[in-house]
């Protein structure tokens, strides 16, 4: 069984900066894909980033430009860096294996307010 930690998020200011972590366990970390999902009161889960085992990079057009992934996989661990924050936002926020998902973890929350 594969787990997946988020944490790192918490409030912050419009135009603010936030760095999340997802730490992984299992054996396969170095090959997944590893998406970083959103999901906000009201509206579905959506993807908005991810990052293969090669380091190759997509994002979501309501991101790009102020997301940045990277991965270490000596320690299961994938970073999202997200600048210019701006209210919408405002989410859950969760990874997974994206061609075969796992349990989704607590997630961890990202709120943009002044």
């Amino acid at each position: 069984q594969v787990q997946f930690v988020e944490s790192g998020g918490g409030l912050v200011q419009p135009g603010g900066s936030l760095r999340l972590s997802c730490a992984a366990s299992g054996s396969f970390f170095s090959i997944y894909t590893i998406g970083w999902y959103r999901q906000a009161p009201g509206k579905q889960r959506e993807l908005v980033a991810r990052i293969t085992s090669g380091g190759s990079t997509n994002y979501a057009d309501s991101v790009k430009g102020r997301f940045t992934l990277s991965r270490d996989n000596a320690k299961n661990t994938v970073y999202l860096q997200m600048n210019s924050l701006k209210p919408e936002d405002t989410a859950v926020y969760f990874c997974n294996n994206v061609g075969v998902r796992y349990p989704w973890g607590q997630g961890t929350q990202v709120t943009v307010s002044s």
